[in-house]
């Protein structure tokens, strides 16, 4: 863990200032770092007959494709709004000053499916949250909630305490 923790470069001030971004390309430049971290989530997920993947943008759709190949389950994403060509459903989330939207497809995902959500990073939950909910507008299942990172000190797994949440790195 120290290895893939070691190849994630803290960005100060990006986007803005006071925020430490986690940049995650050092380590998708290191095949078997980008393997290993892949082995990680399909070891945790291989059993529970995941049918969808849904990739958050932008960074999940990098980590949830590749494990929804796999897993050999389908793989959906989830956009900021207008992003997507298609009919879509929409949920908002706060953020810290406002508000945002996510969409997805409308046929993403079918009634039962089973669904694990990736993403890069965990921070508040609401990305995921907002996730969530439209995957279960669609009547789908939420399996698991898996992040490559997670800033526990955002208190993001509350938002999400009903799912099943998955890290594999965490700051505190």
């Amino acid at each position: 863990m120290n290895a893939i923790k070691n190849a994630i470069r803290d960005i100060p001030d990006f986007p803005k200032k006071g925020i430490v971004f986690k940049d995650i390309t050092p380590l998708l430049n290191q095949p078997k770092l980008f393997q290993k971290v892949v082995d990680i989530f399909y070891s945790r997920y291989e059993g529970d007959r995941i049918q969808k993947v849904i990739g958050i943008e932008s960074r999940g759709f990098i980590l949830g494709s590749v494990l929804a190949y796999r897993l050999e389950a389908g793989f959906s994403i989830v956009r900021k709004t207008g992003k997507l060509p298609y009919k879509t459903i929409k949920k908002s989330y706060d953020l810290e000053y406002g508000t945002d939207h996510l969409e997805m497809h409308e046929d993403s995902i079918e009634a039962d499916d089973r669904v694990l959500i990736v993403d890069d990073l965990l921070a508040t939950g609401g990305t995921c949250n907002a996730t969530i909910q439209l995957v279960e507008e669609l009547k789908g299942k939420v399996v698991g909630c898996a992040f490559l990172i997670e800033l526990s000190f955002l208190k993001g797994r509350e938002k999400l305490k009903n799912y099943d949440v998955f890290s594999i790195v965490q700051y505190a």
